[in-house]
């Protein structure tokens, strides 16, 4: 028997088609695995074009993992692949194990870390959109109860109202999750009156994103964990740079492979955020062996979520982890991107003036004579564009303003001084 304080173990699975390089994928598999207080003690990979569809694996690697399974008293097998339930139901009655796909694993982590109403209600929705599908065929099983031929037996009915009940809840779900979207755009919409700049930090899972927002704030205000997805909600911070603008920046749920697409659709409210923001930072670890892949499958996301154009600063970050040498053929491949140890506090005030600069493309100078009536005019608006000068002479103000444009033509239009060149 097993002791209730032992660590269950697993067996990861995959097929290997050739077509990515499989180690990457499962390396992050035993990652969120780990993730889930499960020990991954052992791989099986089975090189064929397509995973069989009855078996996933064929025959004689079944009942190769059989075995495994027995002789290393194996508590679950971890499918790197989405698995159909026929595929699901043939291998736990042929090993003897609990059997989950990636997709299930992907779930039970962010239902564990989903902390708001929101996240709760993404959670169960990408859930039950992952079950709808595969209570069909649980009917045959359910009417060995009773029934003739040609009628509904008591399981098939049962199936029915089952189907019957998620698909209304799964309806209820898009509506609350319809209702946060349309409050957000009405929050966006205000964020976009005050005119303050949005950026986020985006990447790959466990890059080092949050563990970035605190270095920028100085303190621990995000919650940092050095596992998948401890960020499901994007968690915004003000931030002033040296320039004296405060800037929003926000992190946002990592990207990670083989993200099934009910997940992206359940989470859209929260990548949103993304989407209307003025700067990207894309958070990458150097260290990962694979980071050249991940770069481009987080752009796959970016493009999916229609944030592909807005600009963005590729930041390298555990150069601590790596050889000089390493960093330094990165630098030639990326010579326009940064570089940081955010650990170490190495490379942040760089990653501020980077911003700084990238979102002064945004900003318009100009100098304006205002009379003393409309001066407090001016002020108004001095906590959304910086104040360079100010002089008085003669009853008339000589102010140099500094602000994004839309800001900087609204106070224009709002008095009636003269604009210098």
């Amino acid at each position: 028997m097993k002791s209730s304080e032992e660590t269950p173990k697993a067996v990861l699975i995959a097929v290997d088609s050739g077509k990515f390089d499989i180690r990457e994928s499962l390396d992050e598999l035993e990652l969120l695995v780990m993730t889930l207080d499960i020990d991954p003690v052992e791989r099986l990979i089975q090189r064929r074009d397509s995973p069989d569809l009855s078996w996933y694996f064929g025959r004689g690697k079944v009942e190769q993992l059989s075995r495994m399974v027995k002789a290393l008293r194996i508590d679950y097998v971890v499918a790197d692949d989405e698995l159909s339930p026929v595929q699901m139901k043939n291998l736990e009655s042929a090993v003897k194990a609990h059997v989950f796909d990636r997709t299930q694993v992907i779930l039970e982590i962010f239902a564990r870390h989903a902390t708001t109403g929101e996240g709760k209600i993404q959670v169960e929705l990408a859930k039950l959109q992952y079950e709808l599908p595969r209570m069909i065929g649980l009917g045959g099983q359910l009417s060995r109860l009773g029934g003739g031929i040609g009628t509904r037996g008591p399981g098939e009915q049962i199936l029915q109202r089952r189907r019957s009940i998620v698909k209304k809840r799964i309806s209820q779900l898009k509506e609350k999750l319809e209702d946060i979207r349309k409050r957000r755009i009405v929050q966006r919409k205000r964020r976009k009156k005050k005119e303050v700049s949005r950026v986020s930090i985006v990447g790959y899972t466990n890059s080092g994103k949050s563990s970035l927002l605190n270095a920028l704030l100085r303190s621990e205000a995000a919650k940092v964990e050095d596992k998948p997805f401890a960020t499901l909600q994007p968690i915004t911070r003000r931030v002033k740079l040296s320039n004296g603008e405060v800037v929003l920046f926000s992190d946002t749920v990592g990207f990670i492979r083989k993200l099934p697409h009910n997940i992206i659709a359940a989470f859209r409210a929260t990548l949103e955020e993304i989407e209307e923001s003025d700067l990207l930072i894309h958070v990458v670890d150097i260290s990962d062996p694979y980071f050249k892949v991940k770069i481009k499958e987080s752009l796959e996301v970016l493009n999916e979520i229609d944030a592909a154009d807005i600009p963005r600063i590729l930041l390298f970050n555990k150069i601590d982890l790596v050889s000089k040498r390493r960093i330094e053929m990165v630098m030639e491949e990326f010579p326009s991107a940064l570089f940081s140890s955010v650990k170490r506090m190495i490379g942040i005030q760089e990653v501020l003036e980077r911003v700084e600069d990238e979102l002064s493309n945004f900003e318009e100078e100009i100098r304006l004579r205002v009379s003393t009536e409309e001066i407090g005019e001016i002020y108004s608006y001095f906590d959304k564009v910086i104040l360079k000068g100010q002089k008085f002479h003669d009853g008339i103000f000589e102010v140099t303003l500094r602000g994004r444009r839309e800001i900087i033509e609204e106070v224009v239009g709002r008095v009636k001084g003269e604009v210098l060149q």
